[in-house]
């Protein structure tokens, strides 16, 4: 794919968009439910973001509920999620600083203009429930220019291989005994995963990580949909986790 060899590529493939980047919110690129693809003629729901922490990989859920502009800083924004390791569901608050934006001279389609985002993450679960602590680390998020010039969330190559976007790459830090592990998570693809994907053309975590979470998604999505269990599995990936319940 021409994006995620561009991201890799020199600075000279690129023109510095962070000026221009302030005009927009992008504040929907992360949130949105759904998205179109084919010329904006088929809406596309959003697959729940995949994540891992820790050096077993154990499955990670992640939910930015809200992710608001601070009016006084168009580079920062003010985020409000949810995160779910096994059943253990917590709180956090946070902001997101964009520190850099880019076009990419070339694009995957001529008339649009493509791009990304650049920036850092501190996210802080709520002290007073178990098991809490505190994310940091780096993200980039692709983007697009529609010919409205409107920004729009880049699913242009969503059917090609090794899509993704959303990429969140960093570290949790306990609260209560100072210990830090790599949480990492994105849209469709995790970095750095190392042998926990070894999917092809989409994410498929290795069976050998079953144990840690990943058996529900492999029983939904890898395995062959004649399978017993595959549509209550389907159904599980799909809930809402982070809504609460009445």
């Amino acid at each position: 794919m021409l994006i995620s060899v561009q991201i890799f590529g020199q600075e000279s493939d690129k023109i510095d968009f962070t000026k221009e980047i302030q005009k927009f919110d992008i504040s929907d690129l992360l949130t949105l439910e759904r998205f179109n693809i084919e010329n904006d003629t088929v809406v596309v729901p959003r697959q729940h973001p995949l994540g891992f922490i820790g050096e077993n990989f154990q499955r990670f859920h992640i939910r930015l509920i809200s992710v608001i502009r601070n009016p006084n800083n168009p580079l920062e924004y003010f985020v409000f999620g949810k995160t779910k390791v096994k059943e253990n569901i917590c709180v956090f608050q946070g902001k997101l600083t964009v520190e850099k934006s880019m076009l990419f001279k070339e694009s995957e389609i001529p008339e649009l203009k493509q791009g990304l985002v650049n920036g850092s993450y501190e996210f802080y679960e709520d002290p007073d429930q178990n098991g809490t602590g505190v994310f940091k680390g780096k993200f980039h998020t692709f983007f697009y220019i529609s010919e409205k010039g409107e920004l729009k969330y880049d699913a242009l190559m969503w059917g090609a291989d090794g899509f993704e976007n959303n990429q969140f790459e960093g570290n949790w830090t306990s609260y209560k005994t100072g210990a830090s592990k790599k949480c990492n998570w994105g849209d469709y693809r995790i970095p750095d995963s190392n042998d926990l994907d070894c999917g092809a053309g989409e994410f498929g975590p290795d069976s050998k990580y079953e144990k840690y979470g990943w058996e529900n998604y492999r029983l939904a999505w890898v395995y062959s949909s004649s399978r017993p269990g595959v549509d209550e599995a389907r159904k599980k990936e799909n809930e809402k986790w982070w809504i609460d319940k009445e």
